[in-house]
């Protein structure tokens, strides 16, 4: 689906997008600022990332930063789904910045 999504195939609301990375609103937010920030590449997931796509993966981690301090000011979560167990359901490597209210902790 996000491959759809990535080549304009489906349509999105964009919130960035350049030769390596397309960022859009999540369909089923979870919070007032949730975006999804995933790599034009097809990769499954972070599991799959290998030593030539580190410089992808920084990527993917500035376009977040770039729209965390753009759209949450106050400060934002950065999450990655990695596998069934992870909570991973859509089978291409993407991030999501949550933000626009205050989150809980973690651990």
């Amino acid at each position: 689906m996000f491959c759809r999504i990535i080549a304009g195939a489906l349509p999105s609301r964009r919130a960035y997008e350049d030769d390596r990375a397309v960022a859009f609103a999540d369909i089923k937010p979870a919070a007032p600022v949730h975006l999804v920030i995933a790599p034009r590449q097809h990769l499954a997931s972070l599991a799959d990332l290998e030593e030539e796509d580190a410089e992808l993966a920084g990527h993917l981690v500035w376009v977040a930063a770039k729209l965390g301090r753009d759209l949450c000011p106050g400060g934002w979560r950065l999450v990655a789904n990695v596998g069934e167990e992870g909570g991973q359901t859509v089978g291409h490597l993407h991030l999501h910045l949550l933000g626009g209210r205050q989150l809980g902790t973690l651990g």
